[in-house]
């Protein structure tokens, strides 16, 4: 498969999806660095877009670009129909915007936080306070919201400062690795955040540190090493660009056992165990295969287990780097082909 990019999603009909944001050949350097050499990118409207990539690969630099915070030196691309360059005030009018690092004020209330965003919006003062209202509602900061900011937890901040970004009702938002630095419990809250945006109609660009963030959210990932898209699709199709897996059946009747080693010569064969792993893209059209096999022969396995890569190994094959940021109950890093198991 192709390291490139992936086919588009389709709507009926067989038209391609609209884009909510697309790019061509986008470039950006800071002096003799090459941050971002010639990406290409097309984020279907109401989707999840995860860009992932080692400390220093451009993914800020990606959003900043998309969001007209900085100018690219070349390429093209369209954010909710507009042009980049020749209609950034058309760009920043559908969107929203969560950085990396908080837009909160600490020394106000989170209420007063949210009249500032609605003024800066050109919001009458009655839409201001309705507008606030609801979103503290929504985001479950009603009984903070009259409290000085510097008060909430991180996960509170957070909140706050995506409730403060849907003030413009934006239609596409771009997350900067918003669950940084967030425990377990808010990260999951901020993951169905996510998920009620997308739910709405909201196009959500997120970047992040962590895989299975991505793995969990994204209709579609990209990942982004030396400035080039190494590979873009969805989670299963990046997961098929790895080798390593495989189907493991396992017998307990000795003579059924044989009799599949026979037949299937492309499987290893453990004697012991009384196991045959047989190679597989993971893809339902090989399992498909397999099991009618398996009811032709009339061989019956007593176990049969899918052992698939992981985006971890994934990042690890296509970056060469070590793994990006985990929290203290995320999984730890696996080892390339060395692949995971999953009993159907």
């Amino acid at each position: 498969m192709p390291s490139s990019v992936m086919p588009t999603p389709r709507q009926g009909g067989g038209h391609p999806s609209p884009a909510a944001v697309s790019a061509v050949q986008l470039r950006k350097s800071y002096g003799d660095k090459t941050v971002l050499d010639g990406i290409d990118l097309r984020i279907p409207a109401g989707s999840v877009f995860a860009l992932l990539g080692p400390n220093g690969a451009g993914k800020t630099t990606t959003v900043q670009i998309l969001s007209t915070l900085i100018s690219a030196d070349g390429g093209q691309a369209q954010v909710a129909g507009h042009d980049i360059a020749t209609s950034p005030d058309g760009v920043r009018a559908a969107i929203g915007v969560t950085g990396q690092f908080s837009a909160v004020d600490g020394l106000i209330t989170g209420e007063e936080n949210m009249l500032l965003m609605a003024d800066l919006h050109h919001l009458s003062k009655r839409d201001g306070r309705r507008v606030a209202a609801e979103l503290l509602e929504r985001f479950d900061l009603t009984d903070a919201a009259k409290r000085p900011a510097s008060t909430y937890s991180g996960g509170m901040r957070r909140r706050l400062d995506i409730a403060m970004t849907l003030v413009g009702d934006p239609r596409i938002i771009f997350l900067d690795e918003p669950t940084t630095g967030l425990d377990p419990r808010a990260r999951h809250n901020m993951w169905g955040i996510i998920r009620e945006l997308v739910t709405g109609g909201v196009t959500v660009f997120l970047t992040t540190q962590y895989l299975d963030e991505a793995d969990e959210l994204a209709d579609r990932i990209a990942v982004l090493n030396d400035g080039k898209i190494a590979a873009q699709g969805t989670a299963d199709e990046l997961k098929r660009l790895i080798p390593g897996g495989h189907v493991r059946l396992r017998f307990a009747d000795p003579a059924a056992y044989q009799s599949a080693a026979l037949a299937l010569r492309e499987g290893t064969r453990d004697d012991e165990a009384l196991s045959l792993r047989i190679p597989s893209d993971g893809s339902q059209r090989e399992l498909r295969s397999l099991l009618d096999w398996l009811d032709a022969a009339g061989v019956e396995a007593d176990e049969l287990t899918m052992h698939t890569p992981d985006l971890d190994d994934v990042f690890f094959a296509l970056t060469g780097s070590g793994m990006p940021g985990r929290n203290s109950q995320t999984k730890q890093p696996s080892q390339p082909n060395q692949p995971k198991e999953n009993v159907r």
